[in-house]
C-alpha cells in the first residue's frame, strides 16, 4: 500500500522520481542532502509514509519517528559534525515550515553553528 502524497516534494523524492543526495535510507526513512544547505553538514530525514506536520503525527508514527531522532547522531557523525550538531523541526506557518512532510533538518559541521534564534532586546 502507498502511504505517500502524489504532490508533496519529498514523496516524490522517495519514490525516486525526483533525485535527491542520499544520505541513509531504509524501509522506513529516507535522509538527503538539503538543496540549500545552511551548515557544512545539513541533511534531513523524512518517514517514507507521507506526514504532513507533527499536528498529523499520531502514536502509531512514535516507531518512525523515534528512529529519525536515533539515526540523527550516527548520520552525522558520518558526514562531518563530530563535535556536536543541531536538530530541527519546523511545523506550520509559525514554525516556518516550507514542505508540508515531516523532516528533521540536521545541520553541524568543524565550527560552532550561530544561536538558535535571535534574542529580542
Amino acid at each position: 500500500m502507498d502511504t505517500t502524497d502524489p504532490n508533496c516534494i519529498f514523496c516524490k523524492i522517495v519514490r525516486g522520481e525526483i533525485p535527491g543526495d542520499k544520505v541513509f535510507e531504509d524501509a522506513d526513512v529516507l535522509a538527503f542532502r538539503d538543496i540549500r544547505p545552511l551548515a557544512p553538514v545539513h541533511f534531513m530525514l523524512v518517514p517514507k509514509k507521507h506526514i504532513a506536520t507533527l499536528y498529523e503525527a499520531t502514536m502509531d508514527d512514535a516507531p518512525v519517528l523515534g528512529r529519525m531522532l536515533a539515526l540523527a547522531g550516527k548520520l552525522a557523525k558520518e558526514q562531518g559534525a563530530g563535535d556536536g550538531f543541531r536538530t530541527i523541526v519546523n511545523t506550520g506557518r509559525v514554525g516556518r515550515q516550507e514542505v508540508q512532510h515531516v523532516h528533521i533538518h540536521v545541520l553541524g559541521g568543524p565550527e560552532p553553528l550561530g544561536p538558535m534564534l535571535p534574542r529580542k532586546q
